[in-house]
């Protein structure tokens, strides 16, 4: 796949039939040699061949293989133009993402209890691929409760502060989610894991602020040097799988109707104004409450443990989605329009002033969060104006090898003791899932972040590094 440099951190694919609109790859040159091996950039252009996509089809610097879309990838359609909205470019686990928790409390204070801490919170963090939950819904009404109103629902009942609401994307919970549009199948599966890590690379990772490199920003952020902070990755579990594989078998069989022809099946999608459109739009945004529930439920577990151990509360920075489909208003050529923005292993950076972040983050935008493989450092950055692709962000490091290679890699060795040797408190529940996730499969954070900074999708605010992690 050819490539043509635009800018230092931007690269083009010019558009051919049966491409609507180009490829733009946000990457360093350094990135580019892995982007270009794993069939992504080929996923770019099938992308590209969406009916309705506007502008371009984005990847991230994090870019790696996916279902259909590639991980990292960024696509709007054009709604009143017969825009679609494909599953595949929101994924199986739909509203995955990160919330992060500030402590009042400096790591030289927690060292001395952080075996206790990390303890505490494996023995409280329900996790791996089986069921268990924080959180044991009593019926219907309280599975149709948290699909309707997320970590809204979970707050009044009382597993949060309406604080936490503030400092999550969409206060908490997306308004148009339809429980109705949601099979059987995947509210039995997801009706016993609300409350828990699930497994991958999803994590409760203790860390501490080293860097900090916007002090004002970082200031109302509630980040300085030294600070305990606690970040959280996971998702919607068996339901929002579920969902997927419903939606895209339903959206395959109605696409003759729409005459409508993608080049691979997993781009299965509808115009998103049709009954299957709609339909799915409604079970994501359920999904996506859930998920929002999820991660309520497990800061509630570990505000728990950090009172009884340390004394310390915990407040949420921000939490923000990168598995999800939105219906959005942007310029394009010239004009306001309503768009499909498919953000898929990617996030929103909302810049300064814009009317979904509340009041105390709108002089200095989004808290944006970027976490680093286990072992790695993370970032937090804020959305800058101006900003590319639809004010949109990569949400990770991303991998270079499959879950199988980097087990393979990791053989002989034990990725226990490694993590250990750099100082860091481990609990995990098998090697493999250690072994899986190990920085050596992913890519060097660092230059995935100097590239999102570089293409102007959004600008460094702090550093943070792990001190305690818990894996499923």
């Amino acid at each position: 796949m050819d490539l043509v440099e635009e800018s230092p951190y931007r690269f083009r694919i010019d558009r051919r039939d049966p491409m609507r609109v180009p490829g733009v790859v946000f990457a360093a040159e350094a990135l580019l040699p892995e982007i270009g091996a794993d069939g992504s950039l080929e996923q770019v252009a099938a992308v590209a061949t969406l009916p309705g996509i506007v502008d371009a089809s984005f990847v991230m610097p994090d870019v790696h293989l996916g279902y259909g879309f590639p991980i990292g990838g960024v696509a709007a359609t054009d709604v009143a133009a017969g825009g679609v909205v494909s599953p595949g470019g929101v994924g199986f686990d739909i509203s995955c993402g990160v919330r992060l928790l500030t402590a009042d409390l400096d790591l030289a204070g927690l060292r001395p209890r952080l075996d206790a801490v990390m303890d505490g919170l494996a023995e409280a963090t329900p996790r791996g691929a089986g069921r268990g939950a924080a959180w044991h819904l009593a019926g219907r009404s309280d599975v149709d409760g948290v699909l309707r109103d997320g970590s809204r629902y979970a707050v009044q009942r009382g597993f949060g502060v309406e604080r936490d609401l503030a400092r999550c994307e969409d206060q908490g919970a997306l308004g148009d989610a339809d429980p109705g549009a949601v099979s059987d199948r995947a509210i039995e599966r997801g009706a016993k894991q609300v409350g828990s890590l699930g497994s991958g690379n999803h994590f409760l990772e203790v860390q501490a602020v080293t860097e900090v490199y916007d002090q004002r920003v970082a200031e109302v952020f509630g980040l300085r040097p030294g600070q305990v902070c606690v970040m959280i990755h996971c998702g919607s579990r068996g339901l929002g799988h579920q969902i997927c594989a419903d939606y895209v078998r339903r959206m395959e069989r109605a696409m003759p109707r729409y005459d409508i022809q993608v080049p691979d099946r997993q781009l299965a999608c509808a115009p998103v104004s049709s009954p299957e459109g709609q339909a799915y739009l409604g079970a994501m945004a359920a999904a996506a409450n859930y998920a929002r529930a999820n991660r309520q439920l497990l800061t509630h577990v570990a505000r728990l443990v950090f009172r009884r151990v340390t004394g310390a509360g915990l407040d949420v920075v921000y939490d923000v989605s990168h598995n999800q489909a939105k219906i959005e208003t942007h310029g394009v050529d010239g004009e306001r329009r309503s768009l499909c923005v498919h953000r898929k292993g990617a996030t929103r950076a909302l810049p300064p002033g814009h009317p979904d972040l509340p009041a105390e983050l709108g002089e200095v935008g989004q808290p944006v969060l970027i976490p680093g493989s286990m072992g790695t450092a993370s970032y937090v950055l804020t959305g800058v104006s101006g900003a590319p692709a639809f004010a949109s962000t990569c949400h990770g490091a991303g991998r270079v090898r499959s879950r199988k290679q980097a087990v393979r890699a990791e053989r002989g060795q034990d990725p226990r003791e490694q993590l250990v040797a750099q100082n860091i408190a481990v609990r995990g529940a098998s090697r493999r899932g250690l072994a899986e996730e190990m920085p050596t499969a992913y890519k060097d954070i660092d230059a995935v972040v100097e590239a999102t900074e570089g293409a102007g999708l959004c600008r460094k605010v702090a550093r943070l590094v792990p001190i305690g992690v818990v894996k499923g």
